[in-house]
């Protein structure tokens, strides 16, 4: 079966339903936790309940299962306990976020009015979707505590997440073709959406080429394409896409990401309010700002 759309799938993981997690109670997150594992505890066959850092130890699990459903008991607690820490991390809303325009009040993109750059945690951020780097088989990360933005997103979203996940690619019969994207609801996340997309990695030492170039560009282009399609998502975030352990150079990743949304929105109609350049190191914040100080027309050797 070739690759499907978002009309193959939309219906099947319910994406137009609003999911509304569990709201926290007068319960403590150390009474949930011991429940939650206690479920697990069944499913592995052994009691773990000793180990010192239990949420860890959650977590954990959680990131090795398998994409299978959960009793309805299990994911009402644990929606309690995702609730309850994202209202520990803050939620960051998009309208509190400085436009590039006056960020960068010399910047040259024609669309800096309507692009945001910010540092921190993708999870907390209010935005009605945001982006993951996701691999070929579409499921989330399976390393225990890996520092993945694959991992940290589906782990605060929950199970459900890598269910939904699942089903696309159950229906697809085939592994994500780097460059495309997928789009799921966001469930514990304070976005009500996430996209999806696979880029390229470039291995250590070799150099960079023009076709890997194009397939990042293409990850932000079909997650505006595809997120265009869905009316009430007016304001997204874009992770450093391929910049972590795919190692694409973050220099021209950022100016790739740039200058491919400027031109999309440039060049589209659409109804984005607010895209965001997320990231979470001074670094990478400074290697976007090295770009939104450039001038749009400038075109260097290693742009294409």
């Amino acid at each position: 079966m070739p690759h499907i759309t978002l009309e193959n799938y939309a219906s099947t993981i319910q994406l137009s339903e609003h999911y509304t997690p569990v709201l926290p109670s007068h319960v403590t997150k150390e009474e949930i936790i011991t429940k939650l594992l206690q479920t697990l505890e069944k499913e592995h066959g052994q009691h773990i309940n000793n180990y010192s850092n239990k949420r860890q130890l959650l977590k954990g699990l959680l990131t090795v299962r398998e994409a299978r459903p959960l009793p309805k008991k299990f994911i009402n607690k644990l929606d309690t306990l995702l609730q309850l820490e994202l209202v520990e991390k803050s939620i960051v809303q998009t309208h509190d976020l400085t436009p590039v325009s006056e960020l960068v009040p010399q910047c040259n993109f024609s669309e800096s009015d309507q692009l945001s750059l910010w540092q921190g945690d993708i999870t907390r951020l209010g935005a009605d979707a945001i982006v993951n780097a996701a691999n070929k088989y579409m499921l989330g990360c399976f390393q225990p505590y890996h520092a993945c933005i694959d991992n940290a997103i589906h782990s605060a979203a929950g199970p459900q997440l890598r269910e939904d996940c699942s089903i696309i690619m159950s229906m697809q019969q085939e592994l994500e073709t780097t460059g495309s994207a997928k789009i799921t609801r966001g469930y514990n996340l304070p976005a009500r959406y996430v996209l999806h997309t696979v880029g390229p990695k470039v291995q250590s030492g070799l150099t960079l080429t023009d076709n890997q170039r194009e397939e990042l560009a293409d990850c932000y282009r079909s997650c505006l394409e595809l997120a265009n399609e869905i009316q009430n998502i007016k304001t997204m975030a874009f992770c450093a896409i391929s910049t972590g352990v795919y190692g694409f150079p973050k220099s021209e990743a950022a100016n790739i990401a740039v200058r491919t949304v400027n031109a999309w929105m440039s060049t589209h109609t659409h109804h984005f309010e607010r895209i965001i350049f997320n990231v979470f190191s001074a670094d990478d914040y400074n290697e976007y700002l090295q770009v939104f100080n450039s001038k749009e027309s400038d075109v260097d050797s290693n742009d294409h």
